[in-house]
């Protein structure tokens, strides 16, 4: 495969198809053609073609897609077949929620360690794993083989932490913190703002959903 060439808007769907191919598999269905595929998602047949063509079809004409197949093929190229060691930087409540979200482990996600500034919060154990201060980051990313961190910290505080984690050669950075980072392009960075899903909700609600 060619990952070149792929478009970040075809990567974007990625996830979306694994996890209706994950809820049909669990419900018994074995094959599926596109265009049911496409009502249950409200995804054109043509664009699930295209974006599967990208990694080599996977379907048949007059058989479909083999759910169980579709499905693996999709998580070995999300790499959801590799385990992924992760830290969580910043342990308020978000910190807190995402430590506690077993949903991570069962895709591959693990987390290994805790860190904030806070000496109150110095100790705390969430799921097993104690916080940490954020100056013992450097030493555990290089003895633990951390590939990801996630940020649940101030904004004032995110780029200064960020460019410590790239010094520690970190592999990504799943930022929700309300600022962008822009980092080398070395380091896959996936920005969340919650509140921007809010107010996309809001402009619906005032656009009478059109």
């Amino acid at each position: 495969m060619d990952d070149k060439n792929i478009s970040q808007a075809v990567v974007a769907r990625l996830p979306r198809y694994y996890r209706y191919l994950g809820d049909l598999r669990d419900s018994g269905i074995e094959r599926i053609s596109s265009q049911d595929l496409s009502k249950l998602m409200k995804v054109t047949a043509s664009q699930i073609r295209q974006d599967f063509n990208n990694f080599g079809g996977f379907g048949q004409q007059g058989y479909g897609y083999n759910v169980e197949y579709l499905y693996n093929e999709i998580a070995r190229i999300l790499g959801l077949n590799e385990k992924h060691n992760l830290i969580i930087v910043g342990a308020g409540n978000l910190g807190q929620a995402l430590a506690n979200y077993m949903n991570f482990e069962r895709r591959g996600f693990i987390v290994k360690g805790i860190f904030d500034n806070d000496p109150d919060l110095y100790g705390k154990e969430l799921r097993g794993i104690h916080v940490q201060p954020v100056e013992n980051i450097e030493q555990f990313i290089k003895e633990n083989d951390i590939d990801i961190a996630v940020l649940t910290i101030p904004k004032n505080g995110a780029v200064k932490t960020a460019e410590l984690l790239v010094r520690c050669n970190i592999k990504a950075i799943w930022n929700f913190a309300h600022v962008d980072l822009n980092l080398p392009d070395h380091i896959a960075v996936e920005n969340v703002h919650l509140s921007d899903s809010l107010m996309k909700l809001s402009y619906s609600i005032v656009n009478g959903n059109r």
